[in-house]
């Protein structure tokens, strides 16, 4: 893995891989605006001003800041997946959780960018650091047991830090050995619970894991020891955290295929827990192809495997965060409103007595033909029956923007402009931003993307 992070350069990154990974930069930098006017961020920044910190250095993404590499990449990791927003890693084999391995944006983006802007670096570096960052995260989420993930561990929180490192010692140019020094460093401060989730502390897992990486590898690079085999050691990373892992999931496979490819990001049409994003996306159409009103509905019957309930935990969410991680509310806003976005996820939204009473008439199970289709893809059953007697049925693997239904670069400006209108950011800025990461392989210095992402 460190001779991967070293030897690999801009070149041998595909044309393809570059162009969807322009597209979750983009839509990482969105949701860092639209989480820089939530609490959590404001929170966030109160405590990082506290230290009193010399100003200068790495751009904090929707505010005026310019703070030493570390912080930035703390509140900018924390600021993406603020409103679990932020792109997936999907997984391969039927015994992962689909879309569940890790969310690789937010954790290898703030590192590369951070430093990148430092360093006064081209676009091409920073997105071959990212690539690195994402590759390296993902493959380390791809080969660990299942058991990492389905015993509470939040693996953003943990395979993220190794992404933020990837991408750190790239930019830092380490060797082999400092590579590998910078991914044990990593690996002790690898951290998340899955408990935490619906509050936010889930997001922290995210800011924790951005600067640990980059903090790994700043002290790799001033000579820090650590073991050059924290991964496979019998008292390292995956015997420790998930009590096995996969050899030929990982081995011979960096960069080939690179997960950008093979199996690909999903990036999320809605602010929530990824696997109610196909029953979300095959409701949505439902409703616009029946165009059902809420007064008709009766009831909705969900099918779904047993993976579902055991992320969706909030069945009768009382904050907008838990809500993110109820598939009883994600429905109910389709239903009443038509849409689920960050205007809806909101505790007013979450208190309405409608939305109570929607909840209500919404029933999630276990069904057995979803089960047998595996955790590798989310198969979701609707069966929708309506005041009049009518049922309308329904079925979905995948949601919008997973790569079996991608969103064009197009579409994600769109969403990118709806993130930054929620943050009520000007429109020459987002403009210039979208038009800036179509283009970066061709921006000499990656502090022309940063201005236009600062007050």
């Amino acid at each position: 893995m460190a001779g991967f992070i070293v030897k690999t350069n801009y070149e041998d990154v595909p044309a393809d891989v570059i162009e969807l990974g322009k597209k979750s930069i983009l839509d990482s930098i969105g949701l860092a605006l639209a989480a820089s006017i939530n609490e959590a961020g404001s929170i966030s920044r109160r405590h990082v001003e506290s230290l009193r910190l010399a100003p200068g250095g790495a751009t904090v993404i929707g505010v005026s800041w310019k703070l030493p590499p570390r912080f930035a990449a703390f509140l900018n990791g924390l600021g993406i997946h603020g409103d679990d927003y932020d792109d997936t890693q999907l997984a391969v084999a039927a015994d992962r959780v689909y879309g569940l391995l890790t969310h690789p944006s937010t954790t290898a983006l703030p590192a590369a960018l951070a430093l990148a802007e430092t360093a006064a670096r081209s676009g091409r570096d920073l997105m071959l650091a990212y690539h690195v960052g994402v590759e390296v995260e993902c493959k380390i989420a791809e080969a660990m047991s299942p058991r990492h993930y389905e015993h509470g561990f939040h693996s953003t929180g943990t395979a993220g830090t190794f992404g933020s490192a990837g991408a750190a010692a790239k930019l830092l140019a380490l060797d082999i050995e400092r590579c590998a020094r910078t991914l044990a460093i990593a690996a002790s401060s690898a951290a998340g619970l899955r408990e935490n989730f619906g509050t936010m502390t889930k997001p922290l897992h995210a800011g924790r894991a951005a600067e640990s990486g980059v903090v790994a590898a700043e002290l790799a690079a001033l000579g820090w020891t650590a073991t050059d085999q924290i991964l496979e050691a019998p008292r390292g990373f995956y015997r420790a955290a998930a009590g096995a892992y996969d050899p030929p999931a990982i081995l011979g496979k960096l960069g080939n295929p690179w997960t950008f490819r093979s199996p690909g990001i999903s990036i999320k049409p809605y602010p929530s827990g990824s696997l109610g994003h196909p029953g979300m996306t095959e409701l949505a159409r439902l409703i616009r192809e029946h165009d059902i009103r809420p007064e008709q509905v009766e009831r909705l019957d969900v099918g779904a495997s047993r993976v579902i309930p055991n992320a969706l935990i909030h069945h009768r969410p009382k904050t907008h965060l838990e809500a993110k991680f109820s598939l009883e509310f994600c429905l109910a806003s389709l239903l009443l409103y038509r849409k689920a976005g960050l205007k809806e996820f909101t505790d007013e939204v979450v208190h309405r007595p409608e939305v109570t009473r929607m909840i209500e008439r919404i029933h999630p199970r276990v069904d057995p033909e979803a089960e047998k289709d595996g955790f590798n893809r989310m198969t979701t059953l609707l069966s929708l029956r309506l005041k009049n007697g009518k049922t309308i049925s329904g079925r979905a693997e995948f949601g919008k923007g997973s790569p079996q239904i991608p969103m064009s670069y197009e579409e994600v400006a769109e969403k990118f402009l709806d993130c930054a209108d929620f943050a009520r950011w000007p429109r020459a800025k987002s403009m210039a931003i979208i038009e800036a990461v179509r283009r970066l392989e061709q921006m000499k210095d990656v502090r022309a993307l940063a201005a236009h992402c600062a007050v």
